[in-house]
């Protein structure tokens, strides 16, 4: 028989198993003075006594320690109750008589409340186990004996077995420091947990919390530095996130295995380092998404600025987002806590959650219509609903427009994918129509003149596409004016260039137009300077007949 595996075939060879493997272990605290997880030796009476604990319905991240706390307060209460001649106990014998496993399926211990069950499936199928009940409970039935006094007949008791357990330091070299407290020390409590643990602990949680704070100052610090420019520092800072995941990890081991701390304490550290780590972890998934994008979008191949790229982007947000669920529902039930149950048993729950985000899905689809119609992309110049600026992000709910007058407009995509835009970073060329006006008075030949140098000028000008040649042509008779229109294209549609040609434009035409004596119309106006002018208003006055001459 395997020396490190209890004899667990029916509840007597369980339960000597168990009481044997309590002593021994009892008796190498006592002889050392620690307890340490690593030694061989304690390992293998652990294992024993873990053999005898169905620790199936207890939650992952504790079921280890909660086991092995269940097994200390079962041997307590055991040692303090009178037990059962051995013979009194069922064997396999007992077991077979009685019509055999099916037919015994468990048996409690005579005085107390510690039942021994047959287990019906998983890894220790049809073993006799501590029930998943008497674990569960056993720290409160202890808490109920544990002012009795020891049993002084039957097997070996193990005196104190629990103060040692939860006091016995892992290191022997902590244990040689232990050994020179004060019993206050060494054994007295405090919120269930041994006073020379508390400094320690205390002292590690605040190293914890500074370098993880550290290290996620260093990431947004080094990341905004990097991310766009330099790629591979970019990739390389995901160590950082990786980092705080680990260190709540490493806390954790550090007040089980180097502390050893136990109970309560124990499963409320464990619980918020796997809650962090968990937390932690989802971090990770985006910051390795949001690279992975990044690295796929420095590819030459990809346009930084087109609609593939935020593509990319928003398509590794969603991956994200998937990742980020599967790793939270994996964490929560490592952590006992029954997420599947919770997200299988929605129900309505989940129907009004569905119903809430209709805003969301909508938001969503209007990002997936963009995406598909493209009717713009970041660097681009539109005009929406009376904005008019250039797209600066396309995000996974909304994109955000610098404006003209600098300021950052952000709109629903909804909005944008079920509106008209009008893309101007897209304009091949820009237009210009230009309308002359010359006085009424002008001899027709001035008027030829004019149109002329209008055509002189822009023949073959500057930014001009043969496919749009220029165009002019007296084209109105006005009441006020003659009216010579002028219109061309320029290529390619660079606005300062544009403005400086037409700069130019400007002011050759109204040199030519001076050389050539040709004036341009003003608004007709008649200001009235005296009384006596021909065209001065009448004076109008009523007179009261009423009074006479």
């Amino acid at each position: 028989m395997n020396p490190t595996a209890a004899d667990t075939s029916s509840p007597r060879s369980m339960l000597k198993s168990f009481i044997d493997a309590c002593n021994e272990l009892h008796q190498q605290i006592q002889n050392e003075h620690y307890l340490d997880s690593n030694n061989p030796q304690h390992i293998a009476v652990q294992t024993r006594i873990l053999d005898c604990i169905d620790a199936s319905e207890l939650p992952a991240f504790e079921r280890k320690e909660r086991a092995a706390e269940a097994a200390i307060c079962l041997k307590e209460i055991l040692d303090r109750h009178q037990l059962p001649s051995w013979d009194e106990i069922p064997d396999t014998a007992e077991i077979e008589s009685a019509g055999g496993l099916e037919k015994f399926s468990f048996w409690r211990i005579p005085g107390t409340r510690i039942t021994i069950a047959r287990v019906e499936e998983g890894p220790q199928k049809h073993e006799y186990l501590f029930s998943t009940g008497t674990v569960d409970r056993a720290a409160d039935y202890f808490g109920d004996v544990q002012a009795s006094p020891y049993r002084t007949d039957g097997p070996l008791t193990s005196p104190n077995l629990y103060k040692w357990y939860m006091s016995t330091p892992h290191n022997p070299f902590v244990a040689a420091v232990v050994r020179r407290l004060p019993d206050s020390m060494r054994f007295g409590r405090t919120l269930n947990l041994t006073n020379w643990k508390w400094p320690a602990l205390l002292v590690a949680l605040l190293i914890t919390v500074a370098f993880m704070t550290l290290v996620y100052r260093w990431h947004l610090a080094i990341t905004q530095r990097t991310r766009g420019r330099r790629n591979l520092a970019y990739c390389m800072t995901i160590v950082f996130p990786v980092a705080a995941m680990i260190v709540p990890l490493l806390f954790e081991w550090y007040a089980r295995d180097y502390l050893t701390i136990r109970g309560t304490p124990l499963y409320i550290v464990s619980f918020f380092a796997n809650a962090t780590a968990t937390l932690a972890g989802i971090v990770v998934v985006f910051a390795a998404s949001n690279r992975v994008a990044e690295t796929v979008i420095a590819s030459p191949r990809v346009n930084r600025q087109g609609l593939n790229a935020q593509l990319i982007r928003i398509g590794s947000k969603l991956t994200s987002l998937v990742l980020a669920v599967i790793v939270m529902m994996v964490g929560g039930q490592y952590l006992g806590i029954p997420v599947g149950t919770l997200l299988a048993s929605a129900g309505i729950g989940g129907l009004a959650l569905a119903l809430g985000a209709q805003d969301t899905l909508k938001t969503l689809f209007g990002t997936l219509m963009l995406m598909a119609d493209k009717p713009f992309r970041v660097g681009e110049r539109i005009v929406f609903k009376g904005y008019d600026g250039v797209v600066e992000d396309i995000g996974l709910r909304s994109t955000r427009i610098r404006l003209l007058s600098s300021h950052q407009v952000t709109i629903p995509n909804d909005e944008l994918a079920r509106s008209d835009i009008e893309n101007v970073g897209r304009r091949q060329c820009i237009k210009r129509v230009i309308d002359i006006h010359i006085p009424l008075d002008t001899p027709s030949e001035k008027v030829e003149a004019a149109v002329a140098i209008l055509r002189e000028q822009l023949d073959n000008h500057e930014g001009m596409n043969p496919d749009y040649p220029p165009r002019v042509y007296f084209v109105d008779f006005l009441p006020t004016a003659f009216t010579i229109r002028a219109i061309y294209w320029y290529h390619p549609p660079n606005y300062w260039d544009y403005l400086a040609f037409g700069e130019t434009f400007n002011l050759a035409v109204f040199h030519a137009f001076e050389d050539q004596g040709i004036s341009f119309s003003l608004p007709n106006r008649i200001t009235h300077t005296s009384l006596n002018s021909e065209q001065a208003p009448l004076d109008v006055r009523m007179v009261d007949n009423s009074r006479g001459s």
